[in-house]
């Protein structure tokens, strides 16, 4: 009677993982209509070609002032226990 008992459990868990897979399979779609892929879009990378950033040039004065301005944002950014810093 415990092989029995045992026997149903393992059947109600099969057919309890059969069932979601079923319902996880049928919300898929398999339609292909998007008008572009992946490799598309890389092509289309590869076709256009990378075109660099170019800021415009600063002045020494203007610089120090940026650079002044980062150090103050980083140093008065507040205390984050998560930013990998701490030891």
């Amino acid at each position: 009677m415990g092989n029995e008992k045992k026997d149903r459990d393992e059947f109600d868990e099969e057919e309890l993982i059969r069932s979601e897979f079923e319902s996880i399979v049928s919300g898929l779609s398999l339609d292909e209509s998007a008008p572009t892929s992946y490799l598309d879009d890389l092509d289309r990378i590869d076709r256009e070609g990378f075109i660099q950033p170019n800021p415009p040039r600063q002045t020494p004065k203007g610089f120090i002032a940026s650079a002044r301005n980062a150090i103050n944002r980083w140093l008065h950014r507040g205390y984050h226990d998560d930013d990998g810093a701490a030891l």
